[in-house]
């Protein structure tokens, strides 16, 4: 089982990987839902923390998840910026002003994803037959790409799952729909039945080392997504305490 700590600055970075947390999602403006984060905070995060995962937020503004042409396109090179300076995956998501999920932004994203995919297996194989066989030994890797909270405000949840899995994402942040995931856990467990092992369910909204054990009880999933934070001087920032008693329960 794994926890992914949301960290919205450096300092929640560092508290994480004190918790134990083996996978972050790293992001800006908590106060917002989360935005891209800086680079320089990502840079930083990924030279002190070479074997820690770090999937990186790609969202250019608050509000709706409904994009323009102009910001599908600025958060495509947020994509490859992010992907260049060492994220092992993204975290994205896009509707439809109906609720459906966004079929053709996210498709130019994970375009991005695989052809950054394609140029690190030229750049390690040199050449055609060098590079399948990098890809068939693995050692070039497609990084993680999961659809975030928008799926929440999906007008058709089991739609969205299925076009989720069609194009490619390898897991869904989701609170089931509700407020917290602890709402949510009908929806989640039936959206982990439905998926049967297509594509992750990460529940998410909420969560506390009071409430972990039973939403995993009553989901059946095996990942969970925390913020783990606090707040301090005005700002959220994530606890190693919650962190490593959150992370406990995974055990």
């Amino acid at each position: 089982m794994i926890l992914e700590a949301c960290c919205g600055n450096l300092e929640s970075v560092h508290a994480a990987v004190t918790g134990g947390a083996p996978r972050i999602e790293l992001c800006s403006a908590l106060e917002l839902d989360g935005l891209t984060p800086s680079w320089d905070v990502l840079q930083k995060a990924r030279r002190q923390y070479p074997s820690l995962v770090i999937h990186v937020l790609i969202r250019s503004r608050a509000g709706d998840f409904c994009y323009s042409a102009e910001e599908v396109s600025e958060m495509a090179a947020q994509i490859e910026k992010a992907l260049e300076l060492g994220a092992d995956g993204i975290v994205v998501g896009a509707l439809t002003p109906s609720g459906d999920v966004d079929l053709p932004a996210l498709q130019r994203w994970m375009g991005v994803v695989d052809d950054w995919m394609l140029a690190k297996g030229f750049e390690a194989g040199g050449c055609h037959s060098c590079m399948d066989a990098y890809f068939f030994q693995g050692l070039v890797k497609r990084p993680s790409v999961t659809f975030h909270r928008a799926f929440d405000a999906c007008r058709e949840p089991f739609r969205a799952l299925e076009d989720l899995i069609g194009a490619g994402c390898n897991r869904i942040l989701t609170s089931g729909q509700a407020p917290t995931a602890l709402e949510g856990t009908a929806l989640l467990k039936e959206l982990r039945r439905k998926a049967d092992g297509r594509i992750g369910i990460l529940p998410g909204g909420g969560i506390t080392p009071e409430n972990a054990r039973a939403i995993l009880e009553a989901t059946g999933c095996t990942e969970l997504h925390a913020s783990a934070s606090i707040k301090k001087e005005g700002r959220k920032v994530t606890s190693a305490a919650l962190v490593s008693a959150i992370n406990a329960i995974l055990q």
